[in-house]
């Protein structure tokens, strides 16, 4: 069995410095208290994107779920849909784009 990834990309907010705290403070203590059924969570904050005047987002949620089934429990869930509108509200600079993903580990 595959695992599955939500896969969130906010755009630049129209005031970083406000997003920012939503998000360390809001939205990640809710995002680990409320996304049931996560095996990890990765916060990125883009920093560049070479060959690009600006990246085109300002960070990047990857929440791992052991299977694509339990990743679909999880955003049908009452604390997925709470989490999925909260970062629609904090993101200032456009709506965020969710993703879905089965992940494929390759180890070297």
């Amino acid at each position: 069995m595959k695992a599955a990834k939500l896969i969130v990309m906010y755009p630049k907010p129209a005031d970083e410095v406000i997003f920012e705290r939503r998000y360390e403070y809001e939205h990640v203590p809710m995002a680990v208290q409320k996304l049931a059924g996560k095996i990890r969570f990765d916060a990125n904050l883009i920093t560049s994107a070479p060959g690009m005047e600006q990246a085109p987002y300002h960070r990047i949620a990857e929440v791992y779920f052991p299977s694509m089934q339990v990743l679909e429990d999880c955003l049908n869930s009452p604390g997925g849909q709470e989490t999925a509108a909260h970062a629609v509200e904090i993101s200032s600079g456009g709506a965020p784009v969710f993703l879905i993903a089965e992940v494929e580990t390759f180890v070297f």
